[in-house]
């Protein structure tokens, strides 16, 4: 929460104007009195500074401008989807080649791959072929640029790996 006007309470302020010159360093009644002369309100926008910045600027002006900040930084915020690939301890090499590729296409948007080795029945008895399978799958098909986020981990149906771009 901003605080404007009266509810500041530094005692000296460095005020930045509307055009955005540095006025200075100013008492806190001076820079209110230089706030009210020119119609507009005394906004602190750096409390933690030393002395604390405030802004001559309207209150409306200042909301939107940050509205508008808001905006524009969701904007670029890159959203990073969680993409499953499923293979198979029992896939031929061609079924793991096509999961591959569709596993570097993900990297390749910027999304994180979650790679499923699914197992069934007596295979699960033998978890340590199936962890070798899925690491040999990740070291020799996926593309290399790749950062292991989440090794191996053996749940439910079988063997589960989170990767990233690097």
């Amino acid at each position: 929460m901003v605080k404007l006007n009266h509810q500041i309470s530094a005692q000296e302020l460095r005020v930045i104007d509307e055009n955005g010159e540095n006025v200075g360093v100013l008492k806190l009644s001076a820079a209110l009195a230089l706030a009210q002369e020119k119609g507009l309100d005394l906004i602190e926008i750096a409390p933690t500074a030393k002395p604390p910045v405030a802004k001559i600027i309207s209150f409306d002006k200042y909301r939107y401008q940050e509205e508008k900040k808001l905006k524009k930084a969701r904007a670029n915020e890159k959203v990073q989807d969680l993409k499953q690939v499923r293979i198979s301890g029992r896939a031929a090499e061609h079924d793991l080649q096509i999961k591959a590729k569709k596993a570097n296409e993900f990297l390749a948007e910027g999304h994180m791959v979650e790679i499923q080795l699914a197992m069934r029945g007596r295979e699960k008895a033998n978890k340590e072929f199936a962890r070798q399978k899925l690491l040999e799958f990740v070291r020799t098909m996926v593309d290399p640029e790749h950062k292991v986020i989440a090794q191996p981990s053996f749940g439910g149906r079988g063997f589960n790996m989170k990767i990233v771009k690097k």
